[in-house]
């Protein structure tokens, strides 16, 4: 019986740290079928500034899939055909509300404004209209193609290019 039990722990254990492991993986490693993901699960399972897009804005293909994307799953309902804007803030200019790296906007976009305040993000920017973003992370069937929407957003920033990625590191000081 007691062999039995320590058999359990040692499973138990053994499928805890393999699940920790498989979360690490899935945001660092290029070979993630990403389709296979759900947006909320790669949040959950990724430390906090670790989200990399695995697709470039100058990927012509990508782009036009994440421009479809985000017209199939209804974010030009809010931000316009071409997120250009509407009753919520426009996609394509230069203001990220929150930050414009990878893993914010991942993050906004999958779990929402208010979610993303209580995990200790806060504004950083401002936009005429004003809202909170709904969680769209179990909207949008994969994190495939939540980065392909974000790879059009990103494709049609149109600010500061040393902006692109959000704000730039402060200078060290002297």
């Amino acid at each position: 019986m007691r062999r039995a039990l320590v058999a359990c722990v040692v499973s138990v254990f053994a499928v805890a740290t393999a699940m920790g492991v498989l979360g690490r993986v899935w945001a660092a490693d290029p070979a993630v079928d990403y389709t296979k993901i759900l947006p909320p699960d790669l949040v959950k399972n990724t430390p906090k500034g670790k989200l990399v897009n695995p697709y470039k804005d100058t990927q012509a293909d990508v782009v036009a899939q994440g421009e479809q994307f985000l017209r199939s799953y209804g974010c030009s309902g809010c931000h316009g055909g071409n997120g250009g804007g509407g009753m919520c803030p426009p996609l394509t200019n230069d203001i990220w509300v929150y930050g414009g790296d990878d893993d914010t906007l991942f993050r906004l976009v999958a779990l929402g404004s208010d979610e993303l305040q209580k995990q200790g993000y806060t504004r950083i920017g401002r936009e005429n209209v004003v809202g909170p973003m709904p969680p769209m992370g179990t909207i949008v069937k994969s994190a495939d193609d939540l980065w392909k929407i974000l790879a059009f957003v990103r494709s049609k920033y149109s600010g500061d290019p040393g902006y692109k990625f959000g704000a730039p590191p402060d200078p060290p000081n002297p």
